[in-house]
């Protein structure tokens, strides 16, 4: 049995890292939050201790790692512009970390991480989910057992309607969350690549606080591509059927369907892990290097 602590308990994404921790036969010892609404954390560890102060936390991680109690595993769901430095707190705790997507905001941090496992000796990892979804990996060996000459023409869109507190939360500052293209597209962004191969082109046609679209050539496919989290960019059936997400992939004009599967990834992901498997700093680079040329692409 591995021990556990968690940052970012309070989060959207956190129960999935809890279930995990739990269907995987592992335990959560400690959480970190500076928002204390946690009662999810009955459900799954009602005896893990839990801390709002970072530095608390620190102390507690610290004085079980001396008292050669240390956790194996430090699980990160803060938010995007603090992984770096949770990865690094994690690392030095000599625990790995796990951290969800985005890894890091830009590539130089990816390069950083790197000399730090090679100085700790301990991994960094991220959940990369629709890698381990069953119609991504069909998919997937449909294009590696093809031509190996074609080149595929690809259409996405996801649209996921968020309200006006998104705009007041972390989430709406680029600075914080990497801007629509990172926050809302890197694990679609990823999908494609190791699909599809390397990027060799960008162009972005519209990026805004609410919406983004663009064109990316990779090496098996040309992609247009458009993000949003705009009601009213949904289309007009799917509002009508009470829906606020949309989601679509095509190659070739042939709908790919992957709405569905999602709930247990992140278990299979501990399993990877666990197994040292996992999805670590190599497989994160290329997706972290697109977004960061989307944000800051010029004409």
């Amino acid at each position: 049995m591995k021990k556990f602590a968690l940052i970012g308990v309070a989060g959207y994404i956190a129960p999935r890292h809890l279930q995990a921790i739990r269907d995987t036969k592992n335990i959560l010892v400690a959480a970190l939050d500076k928002s204390d609404t946690v009662g999810v954390m009955d459900s799954y560890f009602p005896n893990a201790d839990f801390f709002t102060e970072y530095e608390r936390f620190d102390r507690h991680l610290d004085k079980l790692r001396r008292q050669g109690e240390g956790v194996d595993y430090i699980s990160i769901c803060s938010p995007n512009y603090l992984h770096d430095s949770h990865i690094r707190f994690a690392l030095k705790q000599g625990a790995n970390a796990i951290c969800e997507k985005p890894l890091v905001l830009n590539p130089w941090n990816v390069d950083a991480l790197e000399e730090i496992e090679k100085e700790t000796g301990k991994k960094v990892y991220t959940i990369l989910q629709l890698r381990l979804h069953p119609s991504i990996i069909e998919l997937r060996n449909k294009v590696l057992n093809g031509p190996k000459d074609k080149v595929y023409d690809v259409d996405l869109t996801y649209i996921t309607s968020r309200g006006h507190w998104y705009h007041i939360s972390w989430k709406g500052e680029k600075s914080k969350s990497g801007g629509i293209a990172t926050n809302i597209g890197i694990h679609f962004f990823d999908m494609l690549i190791w699909i599809f191969g390397a990027v060799k082109k960008v162009e972005v046609k519209e990026l805004k606080e609410d919406v983004g679209s663009g064109y990316i050539e990779l090496e098996r496919a040309r992609v247009n591509w458009k993000l949003s989290i705009n009601y009213d960019h949904i289309p007009a059936e799917i509002r009508a059927a009470g829906k606020r997400t949309f989601r679509s992939l095509t190659m070739n004009g042939e709908q790919i369907e992957f709405s569905d599967g999602f709930t247990e990834l992140h278990t299979k992901s501990y399993e990877g892990i666990l197994k040292g498997e996992g999805f670590g700093l190599n497989e994160a680079r290329a997706s972290i290097e697109l977004v960061h040329q989307i944000r800051n692409f010029k004409e």
